[in-house]
């Protein structure tokens, strides 16, 4: 019971703190010289990094921002053989809060969808219906991107549609609460994109 108890609070921080680097930060101020957070947005993530330092720059940040939450589940599967679900839910969960609210920009960052992603993938190894809500939630991302071209809206969609087929599908009522908390964690964080969309301002491409 101490072993696993000892495992879960390892990985999470452990997890916490690779989600916690600041890619899109980091990208901006190697090849434009630019704080991020006074351009555009005033967000870290790939959109804005995208729109303000360029194309090849934002899809960097995005995969990297992936990595950070696909890494955080599957690198503590690897080391820790018998680790149980919920605590890799917990590692993944401590990326997207470390992505979100991270420890080296006074815990203030991105939007969390590329590291959620990131996530349920690498949970897609121990619950494999998880998979296929990732594949059908990716298709509504890039189906309503398409006609909108509005990242926020795509994204918010998006995730209702995981949310919803998370509780549809045959899946471990752990992963269920996980789809809940981490939905929370993306809607709450476009707070604003929402209200620029019920106000008809939100930026498209």
């Amino acid at each position: 019971m101490i072993e696993s108890v000892i495992t879960t609070a390892t990985v999470a921080a452990a997890s916490y703190i690779l989600g916690s680097v600041p890619f899109g930060f980091i990208v901006a101020l190697l090849v434009k010289g630019i704080d991020i957070r006074n351009f555009g947005s005033g967000n870290i993530g790939a959109t804005n990094v995208l729109r303000v330092v360029g194309k090849p720059w934002g899809i960097l940040v995005f995969i990297l921002d992936f990595l950070k939450g696909f890494l955080a589940v599957v690198v503590s599967r690897l080391l820790f053989s018998d680790i149980s679900i919920s605590a890799l839910i917990l590692s993944g969960l401590a990326a997207v809060c470390g992505h979100n609210w991270p420890l080296f920009l006074k815990f203030k960052g991105g939007k969390g969808v590329a590291t959620s992603a990131g996530v349920i993938l690498g949970l897609g190894f121990a619950a494999s219906g998880l998979r296929s809500v990732l594949i059908f939630s990716l298709a509504a991302w890039i189906v309503v991107l398409l006609i909108t071209r509005i990242v926020s809206l795509a994204s918010i969609i998006a995730v209702i549609v995981f949310l919803s087929l998370s509780w549809i599908f045959n899946l471990p009522f752990e992963v269920k609460v996980f789809s809940f908390v981490l939905s929370f964690f993306i809607i709450l964080r476009h707070k604003e994109n929402i209200r620029r969309l019920l106000e008809k301002k939100e930026h498209r491409f």
